[in-house]
């Protein structure tokens, strides 16, 4: 609706005084207010898009690119422009039919289909072999468990996909040395795919309705180092949520941020467990309102392991579920401190009972109202298997990393990846080329 009538309160009302707030209604909204009721507001302009096979521009390199970026159809870098020819190459990977709806996507109800996606993968610099990802993510992205719609929220939060299976190994994605770093084709180009398709098809635009105070970069993929995880026997990230073993799947979830846990120090699981706790304690804030208030049990942290450091916990004896229980029964924070965070810093729980009323009240878990006490531990998450482990990076470094959720404004989502027929021959063609 580009012509709704708004009536604005001028500034923030959370850091004005109340005769300030007052003053601004009384003096600036309730005018507009009267205004947009009483006068037909401007007719709206009707926008047509054009036909998805419509050819709409021919030129040169940087005559498409200076178009697409006057158009606010990329992210401030060039694209590969999607011409016919590279489009088909990339439906050619996949079974489905090129006009096929795989969902829609807020805010702007844009339906996403096979051939956008291939045209955004073509713009992002992918290679038509990664169409069977491309394709898996739009799925993620159309779920509505993800909440995409969340994508231009204030934190200004950046989703990251995590990758598992063969295609791994077969699409050379980095998995080691540099994992989360720029500079391999399949991490970075499938990174940039994501943002690309945000702002095409979902419609999130800066200044418009983007409206991330700070905001990232997009991220690349993070493949997991499954030769480790085998060797560990320990399981996969797209496993603890559901995929089969060996599965092709993507995982796609939105942090507010991150952080290195540098030089992890320790030959047991007993010196190396107290500084990853200390590290998940000390970078979680206002998002244990995801934990207890807002979305009750949505906040899930993932810590990603060099793998290093998770053959120090696997020799010690410990699965990752062990990793997880021993970090929800240690990473804890006083119930004050907790109470602080989503009452007293920020205003995302409104009535300001204290956790143990909370609980006693169903709108907490049990573990949250054990007393009274405001010293006593609570834990970050609501269940052990909310922090989220995965194993990738250098193998001889001692560094892990860790990701602070944005709960249920892009809740953790998994989906496998289908493979087109006869995908080992095509691979083979498209590595000759």
């Amino acid at each position: 609706m580009p012509n709704l009538p708004l009536a604005k309160v001028p500034g923030h009302v959370d850091v004005q005084t109340d005769d300030e707030l007052r003053a601004n209604v009384m003096d600036v909204t309730v005018d507009d207010v009267v205004r947009n009721l009483t006068e037909q507001p401007p007719q709206a302009q009707a926008l047509q898009e054009p036909d998805p096979r419509e050819i709409l521009f021919e030129g040169t390199f940087e005559e498409v690119n200076r178009l697409f970026l006057e158009n606010g159809w990329t992210d401030g870098l060039p694209i590969v422009p999607p011409t016919m020819d590279k489009v088909q190459a990339f439906l050619a990977f996949t079974d489905r039919d090129a006009e096929e709806v795989i969902g829609r996507l807020l805010p702007d109800n844009r339906a996403a289909t096979v051939w956008n996606v291939a045209v955004n993968g073509v713009m992002a610099g992918c290679r038509p072999e990664y169409m069977p990802i491309l394709i898996a993510l739009a799925e993620a992205m159309a779920d509505p468990r993800y909440g995409v719609e969340h994508s231009g929220n204030t934190p200004g939060a950046e989703t990251l996909i995590v990758l598992n299976g063969s295609l791994i190994k077969e699409l050379n994605f980095n998995y080691e040395q540099g994992a989360l770093r720029d500079g391999f084709q399949p991490n970075t180009a499938v990174g940039r795919f994501w943002r690309l398709y945000l702002r095409n098809v979902a419609g999130f635009l800066l200044h418009q309705n983007d409206k991330g105070t700070f905001g990232n970069t997009w991220r690349v993929v993070l493949a997991e180092n499954e030769d480790a995880i085998g060797d560990m026997g320990w399981t996969t990230l797209s496993e603890d949520l559901g995929a089969a073993k060996g599965e092709n799947a993507i995982t796609i979830s939105r942090y507010t941020g991150g952080n290195v846990i540098v030089s992890v120090f320790g030959n047991s699981a007993e010196r190396v467990l107290p500084y990853l706790g200390d590290s998940l304690i000390k970078h979680t804030g206002w998002e244990l309102c995801f934990t207890v208030g807002i979305a009750t049990g949505t906040y899930q942290p993932l810590l990603v392991l060099s793998p290093v450091i998770a053959q120090v916990l696997a020799k010690s004896g410990m699965s990752k579920r062990d990793v997880q229980q021993w970090l929800f029964e240690n990473a804890r924070i006083t119930a004050a401190k907790f109470e602080q965070y989503i009452f007293e810093y920020t205003n995302f729980v409104p009535g300001g009972r204290s956790l143990a009323e909370m609980a006693r009240l169903g709108q907490a878990p049990k573990v949250f109202g054990e007393s009274d006490d405001p010293e006593r531990l609570v834990p970050i998450v609501c269940e052990p298997e909310d922090i989220l482990i995965a194993v990738s990076g250098d193998p001889l470094r001692t560094n892990c990393y860790l990701f602070i959720h944005n709960g249920m404004l892009g809740y953790t989502t998994p989906k496998g990846i289908a493979l087109p027929e006869g995908w080992s021959e095509k691979l083979r063609a498209a590595r000759n080329k």
